[in-house]
């Protein structure tokens, strides 16, 4: 895999550090008055989720992770693994873990294309759509004259997920919510 330099650091980029593929989360040059130049990098390890800061000097290098990040769908789960299908017409399948998902567990729906992670062809992450359309399987009656305030109620959608809703909707509306955010966008 290829090395790359710290002046081709940026946000986005994959790269081994410790033995765990990482990625680029921010890349900051600094140049101080006195001494030589150096870059602060934000990392994510893909393996953990973890986030963290390290420093490298002008000139250093890291090696390339060799990672791939495929579109596929969501099939089915069968109680302890996840199964994902390329859109791509070969129809093969990837089984996922739980600790792959994360809280993507919560934006789990079927017939939905999600980016996969893969790093020596297993899965270590799963990203959803930044919107997703969900039903409310559950949630209070809103109250008339209860919305001086513009408030809002807890909803449960069909995938499990929580999220704040105005007063308005109702149980069976299928509602566009980011997943980035866990907030409610507008009705579907």
């Amino acid at each position: 895999m290829a090395n790359y330099s710290t002046n081709e650091f940026k946000a986005g980029l994959k790269v081994m550090l410790d033995g765990d593929p990482c990625s680029i989360v921010e890349n900051e040059l600094v140049k101080p008055g006195k001494g030589q130049a150096f870059n602060r990098v934000k990392l994510r390890n893909l393996m953990t989720g973890r986030v963290g800061e390290k420093t490298f000097k002008s000139g250093d290098s890291l090696e390339g992770a060799d990672v791939m990040d495929l579109e596929m769908e969501y099939l089915y789960t069968d109680g302890d693994m996840w199964h994902f299908m390329k859109t791509d017409g070969s129809f093969e399948q990837y089984a996922v873990e739980k600790k792959a998902l994360g809280d993507t567990i919560k934006w789990l729906k079927e017939q939905v294309p999600y980016i996969l992670t893969l790093w020596n062809d297993k899965a270590i992450s799963v990203t959803p759509p930044n919107f997703i359309e969900l039903e409310v399987v559950e949630t209070d009656p809103g109250l008339k004259g209860d919305t001086a305030q513009g408030g809002s109620k807890p909803a449960t959608l069909s995938s499990g997920a929580v999220v704040r809703v105005p007063l308005f909707i109702n149980q069976g509306e299928v509602l566009k919510v980011d997943t980035r955010s866990g907030e409610y966008v507008s009705r579907a």
